[in-house]
This record gives structure tokens, sequence and C-alpha cells, in this order.
């Protein structure tokens, strides 16, 4: 890997960051790796570009910055890689192959995590996409797709574990299982599918749409309680 992308532990990753107040609050909480959502689908970002950049400069160590996007050409993508100062890339997109090994040559260093996105029990698909990318990609995320507005990933739903269970037997790279997570299923769905990572997004947010420290506190100690299962088998 360029850098060390899961350092010794399974990994916790919140998405949406809105401000650099969140950003600390779930620093403190536990979670290692802080999603910042950029030229996304639905064009609703909650922060701009340069706030972004800004709020992921003061990060401490553990905690890491990850850009969110569904951006799909290289150039595009390693632009915004550039201006806001990322080490980490989340693409949602359909990203061609070509354009992956194109993104890993023209931006040293960068780790790059691929979606996998789940439609009802599409494995073969996500097995023979996983088998194309992986020479190019250092991790999978697996999400939900949303048949009813189009939406791939961040729709606050779940899908059918037994898909990312089959994905996390088959990928060479780490995966982390998204799609409607919250403190109440996160363990249960550690066990079901024994990926590497979870995320949440709405799953841990206030009827405000704002994180709930609350929440987040609740969903990284059950994560835990969940990974420390696995290792006890």
């Amino acid at each position: 890997m360029p850098m060390d992308l899961f350092p010794g532990r399974n990994v916790i990753q919140i998405a949406g960051v809105m401000d650099q107040f969140e950003a600390e609050m779930l620093a403190q909480c536990g979670v290692d790796l802080l999603g910042f959502p950029l030229r996304i689908e639905s064009g609703e970002e909650d922060l701009s570009e340069s706030d972004a950049r800004d709020v992921m400069s003061r990060l401490q160590r553990p905690a890491r910055g990850v850009v969110i996007t569904y951006l799909e050409e290289a150039s595009a993508i390693a632009d915004l890689c550039r201006r806001v100062g990322t080490e980490i890339i989340q693409l949602h997109g359909d990203v061609p192959v070509a354009m992956l090994e194109e993104l890993r040559e023209s931006v040293p260093g960068l780790s790059v995590i691929k979606s996998l996105i789940v439609r009802g029990d599409n494995t073969a698909e996500l097995k023979d996409l996983v088998d194309r990318t992986r020479p190019y990609v250092h991790a999978y995320i697996t999400d939900t797709f949303d048949a009813t507005t189009g939406r791939r990933g961040a729709t606050g739903a779940t899908h059918d574990w037994s898909v990312s269970r089959r994905i996390v037997g088959y990928s060479p790279h780490p995966v982390i299982l998204a799609g409607g997570l919250n403190p109440d299923n996160v363990a249960r769905a550690i066990r079901a599918v024994r990926p590497f990572g979870v995320d949440a997004h709405s799953g841990v947010e206030d009827d405000s749409g704002r994180k709930s420290q609350t929440l987040v506190k609740n969903f990284v100690l059950e994560a835990r309680k969940g990974f420390e299962s696995l290792d006890k088998e």
C-alpha cells in the first residue's frame, strides 16, 4: 500500500463531516476515518473544498480524512485530491479500469477505496469488478443501491449482508461495510459480514442532521465489540 491505510486494527469510518467542531468530536470518539463527500451526484456537499482541506489538515493521527466522490475521470479525481490535499480517495462512480490505472500513475502515494454497490444478489458482478480493479485499489467498500432514486450509496438503507460476506471472502483487499449501519445493528452486521471496517453516515445523526456525540460513541463502542467477538472465535 502507498500508505498505512489500516494501521493495525479494524477501522471505523463516519462520513458527512460538516465542520471542524464535528471532525474533532468524531476523532475524540475514536473514529479512524472521517469522510468528506465532494463533487457528489446530488451536488449537496456538506462543506466546500477549501473548508474540507482546512479541516483535514488539522486532523491528528490516528484520525485521517477520506474524500468521497462520484467523479469518474482520472484527471478530475487527481485534481480534487491535490486541491483538498487528501491521501485517501473513496470512489463511488463507475470509474473505468484504465482511469484507475491512470490515477495510480498520476498521484503516487494515493490510497484508493473503491465502492462495490450491492443491487439485490449481484455477487457475480461484484466479483468480476474486484478481479478487474484489484491491481489499482487498496480497499473496497460495499454499499447499497436505491432503485427508487438511483443513488449508489448514501441511501441510509441496508442491503443483503450475505452478498457483502461473500465479497469479504473473495477480495484480496480489506473490505469496509456501509449501508444503513447504526449503533443498534453494527455489531450484528460485523458478525454476519466479517468486514475489516464499517462506515456510517445518517445512522449517527440526530434530527438536526448533525452527528450526535451519543450516537457516535455508541456506534464506536458497538463496532469495537463486534470486531472483538470475531477475534475471540
